[in-house]
């Protein structure tokens, strides 16, 4: 017990604390400036831009990237741009570093319309939200059955169950009045 409190001991384990101290230290700043702490490089704004516009700024910033399409497509924007982007712009990341881009799909993917007739408006706008349609003109025309899908309409022309319609088209009604 003695030799822990003496001054050779105290001593020592002084000298083995500040080696210690100072292999952490020089650790820590080595991997510091290994690891490429001091360069980052701010991620530029890519909405809006298409993918060879995108790919050229990123390769002269020395960043990679990563597409994946959109299953939603956005008519308001043109196709195949990117509408968004992770990570965000303005964010600082190393040399190399995955960009991941959604892009706008060049058209839209088509859905298979459901049998909607002899069904109430209630249900068949349901339906048509459902599968990313948008509820066009509803016009009535006289049927015991009031709001009463009779038939439907895509561009003027009557559809039926079964048939390929791509989304975000407008479906017309014409549904029954409620008078014979």
């Amino acid at each position: 017990m003695k030799f822990l409190y003496s001054k050779i001991f105290i001593k020592q384990l002084f000298i083995s604390v500040v080696i210690f101290a100072l292999i952490v230290l020089i650790s820590i700043i080595f991997l510091f400036f290994y690891t490429g702490q001091t360069n980052y490089i701010k991620v530029p704004d890519l909405y809006g831009l298409n993918i060879s516009e995108a790919e050229r700024l990123l390769n002269e910033k020395k960043l990679n990237f990563e597409v994946s399409d959109s299953i939603f497509y956005d008519p308001e924007i043109l196709p195949n741009t990117i509408v968004s982007q992770t990570p965000l712009m303005d964010k600082e990341v190393k040399k190399n570093r995955k960009i991941y881009l959604t892009i706008n799909p060049s058209d839209f993917s088509n859905v298979i319309f459901p049998d909607i007739i002899q069904l109430t408006k209630r249900s068949a706008v349901s339906q048509i939200n459902a599968l990313d349609l948008e509820l066009g003109n509803i016009e009535y025309v006289d049927n015991i059955g009031k709001d009463v899908v009779l038939e439907v309409k895509f561009n003027d022309t009557i559809i039926y169950s079964g048939q390929l319609v791509p989304k975000k088209s407008k479906i017309d009604l014409v549904l029954g009045n409620g008078k014979k």
